[in-house]
C-alpha cells in the first residue's frame, strides 16, 4: 500500500485506498489496511459505498464497528428480528459478523467507515474524538493505534517524518516491541482505533 512511512508508523493516502467489490458482490468497498496484508487477515479497516437496500457480507467469527461517514444513514434489520440505526447522530455501531442482516437506506446513498477484527485473535476498541491542538499516543510492545481524519488537517511535528494527514487520510502507528510516543497535532474530527493481540491485551 502506498504512503509516507517510518519503521514504526505508516500514513494512507486516500486516494491510495484499493476499491472492491463487497464479498457479496451488492456493493462497493475502499479497503484501507488489513493486517496481516493476506486472505487471513486479523483485522482490517475500509469504507464502504451504500447506493442502495442490500444485505451485509457476513464474517463468522469476526466483529464489527461502523461509523458514518457520509449521507443520512441506514437501518440495519437483523434476521432474528433485532434493528440497529446508523445515523448522523450516532456515534459507534458494533454487531457480531456472522448476524445476517439487510442494510435499509435512510434517504440517499451513504459511506461508513469500517473496522472489523477477528474477535480470537485481536481485541479492538474505536473512538470518535475532536481534534483541538495537540494529542500524543503511546504504542506499546505489540500494539496497533490508527488515526482517521474525519475532518480538518493533523501533522506529525519533529523528525518522525509522517508529514500532514487531510481529511481521508489513516496514520497506522506501531510499537514494534517497544513502547513508542507519538504526537499529533491540528484541528478536526477524527478516528482512533486500539488494536492488540490477544495474548497481549
Amino acid at each position: 500500500m502506498k504512503g509516507r512511512s517510518t519503521s514504526a508508523a505508516l500514513v494512507l493516502r486516500a486516494q491510495d485506498y484499493r476499491r472492491m467489490r463487497w464479498k457479496n458482490g451488492a456493493g462497493w468497498t475502499s479497503e484501507v489496511f488489513r493486517f496481516p496484508d493476506a486472505d487471513d487477515w486479523g483485522w482490517r479497516l475500509s469504507i464502504a459505498e451504500v447506493e442502495t437496500d442490500a444485505p451485509f457480507s457476513t464474517f463468522p467469527g469476526v466483529e464489527r464497528a461502523l461509523v458514518l461517514l457520509e449521507g443520512n444513514g441506514m437501518r440495519l434489520h437483523f434476521d432474528d428480528g433485532d434493528t440497529r440505526e446508523l445515523l448522523p447522530s450516532s456515534n459507534v455501531l458494533c454487531f457480531s459478523g456472522e448476524r445476517p442482516l439487510v442494510g435499509q437506506l435512510v434517504d440517499g446513498p451513504s459511506r461508513d467507515f469500517n473496522l472489523m477484527w477477528k474477535r480470537d485473535r485481536v481485541d479492538a476498541q474505536l473512538w470518535r474524538r475532536p481534534l483541538a491542538g495537540a494529542m500524543v499516543l503511546f504504542a506499546d510492545p505489540e500494539e496497533t493505534w490508527v488515526v482517521h481524519m474525519l475532518s480538518g488537517q493533523a501533522h506529525f511535528p519533529g523528525s518522525i517524518g509522517l508529514g500532514e494527514m487531510e481529511c481521508g487520510d489513516t496514520a497506522i502507528l506501531r510499537g514494534h516491541g517497544a513502547r513508542i510516543r507519538f504526537a499529533l497535532d491540528g484541528a478536526g474530527e477524527l478516528l482512533l482505533i486500539r488494536v492488540v493481540g490477544r495474548d497481549e491485551a
